[in-house]
């Protein structure tokens, strides 16, 4: 099945390619005629896994959006105390490429504007290997592939970079750079000359989401120390004299470049990506900062809402034939719904719904086989549902429909926002619909009958027809409405009643709440337990729906005692045969137990 989310960026996608205001970057000759009709969107997890729509794949070069990395990269080479003595972490309020540098010490605002990046560069380790080599590692170990730069956008920025010729020369002159500034300079431009694609992006941002962690590879691609600052400047620097806009809107830590690119994360949750190289007068991409906002908005991402770990939500996920109901089937219906149950699934969910947590247990389920037709949703230990949990269970229910599937949800107070779809309880009754939606669907009628006579009862399978015939002309027949009580725990034992048609409920009160613990319907009995426990009922029984019975009263029982003890006594026999048989079963079943 598809994604939601997958549905929701092409819908985004269609609805931004409208969106045509913008240029091309001038500044770098090699990019000015870049093609305005290119657009990606790529969301990545801390789990590796990629949402992507567009031009995903198509090469660009990374430009500014290398700064954060080249930043931690110094940082956890020199550590942040050496690194501060150089580069402040003070927004500039001003444009990407201003002199923003301290009059008194020459230190750059920040390491998100140029001079803060150029001076970045030079703090960057080349003692055992060319600092080029390593930066070009360390981008491409956060991408989770091996990237390479583009010697044309190299010469092109080398042969126009003039302003950024003389901010490497200012920061000389104040000993920011210690050394000649040029081979700093030029790996400088090598750096923002890397060809990255949005896919690419995202699962860089996704390693600092993860903190310093490649979701898909596993490699601790840089400290926990480095992320933190380096996410904590893009916050307040990353976007320019925009970046006050930006933090208002969209409220993620982000990058862009003058390539098209931009990157936004939100910590231990996503990596967002986005390319579209139109840009607007601050060097941002106009369709980026639009899908951004949209994102952002739609899937409730800003840092005030969505700081949480984005661990899974799903603490167990099942078929019911691991936790069977409490419904008494017939022989033939419980052999078929152990080949037929795995094609219900429970998948009990727990903490926060926000955006991360439903991601990742919408996309397991949109990776269900197609043999699993029902999906049962257990909510109860869910603290919060979020705007986009409640779109996007809805949208995996409409997705569910679409194939013939069904999706329920298990939560005691129904959540009004998901009140279409159906809902239960408890996971019982869940199950219970499950085993009785599957038994219709791929059983004859015989194996959920509607109506059994008493000759047909399981229960007295062992007894003669003579036997049934003298028991029958015992009882007495009953039809009784909707919700009556029939039994109330404590009640002394008064007969073995036996359904005709329709159902009862058996239920119990715990902690001053009424927990439901059996479904019986046509062809079972009820009443016998009652011999136990110094001859007392222990449940309440109640009619659900119209119910037609008949009752082997105590008095009736006695009388078959006194009239004929060798039929009373293969009766009592294959009473108690029956009721072993489902008090083995709730054995079995108590390694599972329903709530």
């Amino acid at each position: 099945m598809r994604s939601p989310i997958d549905s929701y960026l092409a819908d985004l996608y269609t609805d931004l390619l409208a969106l045509t205001s913008g240029t091309p970057y001038q500044g770098i000759p090699a990019m000015a005629d870049a093609d305005t009709s290119k657009f990606a969107i790529a969301l990545a997890t801390v789990d590796g896994h990629i949402y992507h729509v567009g031009d995903a794949e198509l090469p660009f070069s990374i430009q500014s959006i290398s700064k954060p990395f080249s930043y931690a990269l110094a940082l956890d080479d020199n550590g942040q105390d050496a690194v501060d003595e150089k580069i402040d972490v003070e927004p500039s309020g001003d444009a990407f490429n201003e002199i923003s540098l301290a009059r008194d010490t020459g230190r750059p605002a920040n390491a998100m504007i140029n001079a803060g990046a150029i001076a970045t560069i030079s703090l960057v380790n080349d003692e055992e290997s060319s600092r080029f080599e390593r930066i070009l590692n360390r981008f491409s170990a956060a991408a989770g592939r091996q990237l390479q730069y583009s010697e044309a956008i190299f010469a092109s920025e080398m042969r126009t970079g003039h302003r950024n010729r003389a901010l490497a020369h200012l920061l000389r002159s104040f000993n920011i750079i210690e050394k000649d500034p040029t081979p700093v300079l030029e790996d400088y431009f090598r750096a923002c000359a890397v060809m990255v694609s949005t896919n690419d992006l995202a699962m860089m941002a996704a390693t600092l989401a993860n903190g310093g962690t490649q979701p898909r590879t596993g490699e601790q691609v840089m400290s926990k120390e480095a992320v933190q600052r380096t996410l904590s400047v893009m916050t307040t620097c990353g976007m320019y004299d925009d970046a006050g806009s930006w933090i208002a809107a969209v409220g993620l830590p982000a990058k862009s470049g003058v390539g098209g690119g931009l990157i936004a994360v939100l910590p231990g949750q996503i990596g967002l990506a986005i390319y579209s190289p139109a840009l607007d007068p601050h060097g941002s991409s106009v369709r980026g900062l639009a899908a951004s906002e949209r994102i952002s908005a739609d899937m409730g991402l800003h840092f005030v809402r969505a700081a949480r770990l984005g661990r899974s939500v799903i603490r167990e996920h099942y078929d019911i034939t691991q936790v069977p109901s409490r419904t008494r089937h017939t022989e033939g219906a419980v052999k078929l719904l152990a080949e037929v149950g795995m094609r219900a699934h429970i998948v009990e969910l727990g903490g926060d719904l926000l955006f991360a947590g439903t991601e990742s247990m919408v996309r397991e389920i949109s990776e269900l086989e197609g043999t699993i037709e029902l999906v049962i949703l257990d909510l109860r230990r869910v603290d919060e549902i979020d705007q986009i949990a409640v779109r996007m269970i809805n949208q995996l229910a409409d997705g569910l429909a679409a194939e013939g599937r069904t999706l329920a949800l298990v939560q005691e107070h129904v959540f009004e926002p998901l009140a279409s779809i159906q809902a239960f309880p408890n996971r019982n009754e869940a199950v219970e619909w499950a085993e009785f939606t599957l038994l219709a669907r791929h059983g004859s009628p015989d194996l959920v009958p509607t109506e059994v006579a008493i000759r047909d009862f399981a229960a007295l399978t062992p007894l003669e027809s003579t036997d049934i015939a003298r028991l029958e002309a015992l009882m007495e027949e009953s039809r009784i409405e909707d919700g009556r009580i029939l039994r109330t725990p404590g009640q002394e034992f008064g007969g073995v009643y036996f359904i005709l048609s329709g159902k009862v409920v058996t239920s119990t009160v715990q902690a001053g709440r009424l927990v439901r613990h059996a479904t019986l319907s046509a062809g079972m009995t009820f009443g016998e337990m009652a011999l136990g426990g110094e001859g007392e009922q222990t449940t309440r029984v109640t009619v659900e729906g119209r119910l037609h019975l008949k009752k082997l009263s105590a008095a009736a029982i006695n009388r078959l005692e006194a009239e004929a003890p060798e039929v009373a006594l293969r009766f009592w026999k294959a009473v108690a045969r029956d009721a072993y048989t489902r008090v083995e079963a709730n054995i079995k079943d108590s390694e599972n137990p329903l709530h």
